[in-house]
């Protein structure tokens, strides 16, 4: 992560939840506090630059588009919001679902303008949050988090570190981390951009110290996602590569599950984009649909026995 680019990458995540929060039908994840995250200067400058970028990632489509609100639906729906609003959605889910079977922690790993723990509620309130990012990246939260008035929850701690260079166990344990816990993580929109050797060590690194039954969702780019002729997947490599954080890794499912099992997990379950497209787009009348090569994962971390066989 470049440092002042945080604020760029978080904001662009916050608009496309705001936006399908607002503007959207059927929702497919209700983002409520996002639009409090920035001013309304930042919106309706986000807006145009969004609808001024349909010249990149259409130009056939400018004379199609002469109101800048259907620009900027277009290019919102087509290009950034289908997958995190599906990961998202995917990941609460399965978040629930693990509260249900005992987990009573939720770290959330490259956690950028996330907002669960402002707006979780019953049972989700009981659990307690870390949010884990880069230090520039929560020195923005936090400025945006206030700013808005958004109440900051006693269950939730924000943890500052580099997911590629510091001790995620250490830094879990200066913010009171029960290591005793069955425990549920997220890694949204993060492994694209880690080396596999980094993936690997982060996995690793937490397979040693979370209890049997705890669980982490992420999401990945299958083997064939950087040599694919769909336009929009190009765009998506060329703009990250583009604002100096390059896309890195992807994985066919094969090397994904000898991954996984070679540092203590197991897959649980495994979205490719026609089952995101079943589970989370049907009969749409807009642009929203699962993005190409993009895959969904839940991993269950292994009995002690079974990992060290």
């Amino acid at each position: 992560m470049n440092e002042n680019q945080s604020s760029i990458t978080a904001l662009a995540s916050a608009f496309g939840r705001a936006y399908h929060f607002e503007n959207d039908y059927p929702k497919i994840f209700s983002d409520s506090a996002a639009r409090s995250l920035m001013t309304e200067a930042e919106y309706q400058l986000m807006s145009g630059h969004m609808a001024g970028g349909l010249s990149f990632f259409a130009p056939e489509k400018q004379l199609e588009f002469s109101d800048p609100r259907d620009a900027l639906k277009w290019v919102v729906q087509t290009q950034i919001s289908p997958t995190p609003l599906a990961r998202a959605k995917y990941c609460e889910d399965m978040l629930e679902n693990a509260v249900k079977f005992g987990a009573r922690q939720y770290v959330i790993l490259g956690a950028g303008m996330d907002t669960f723990a402002y707006r979780s509620e019953g049972a989700m309130r009981a659990i307690s949050v870390f949010e884990v990012d880069h230090l520039d990246t929560q020195i923005f939260k936090k400025q945006k988090v206030a700013e808005a008035g958004l109440h900051v929850p006693d269950n939730l701690s924000y943890v500052a570190m580099d997911l590629r260079k510091d001790d995620i166990k250490e830094e879990l344990r200066k913010a009171n981390f029960n290591f005793r816990q069955r425990t549920f993580f997220s890694l949204l929109g993060v492994t694209y951009y880690l080396a596999k050797e980094d993936f690997a060590d982060l996995l690793c690194s937490i397979s040693a110290f979370v209890p049997e039954g705890s669980s982490i969702v992420f999401d990945y780019g299958d083997e064939h996602m950087f040599d694919s002729s769909i336009r929009r997947v190009q765009n998506m490599i060329a703009i990250a590569k583009a604002g100096g954080e390059p896309m890195q890794a992807c994985y066919s499912y094969a090397e994904l599950e000898k991954l996984l099992e070679n540092t203590g997990w197991l897959i649980y379950e495994q979205l490719c984009p026609t089952d995101i497209e079943l589970r989370f787009f049907m009969n749409r009348s807009d642009y929203l649909h699962a993005f190409e090569h993009v895959n969904f994962a839940l991993a269950v971390m292994r009995a002690r026995g079974a990992a060290e066989k």
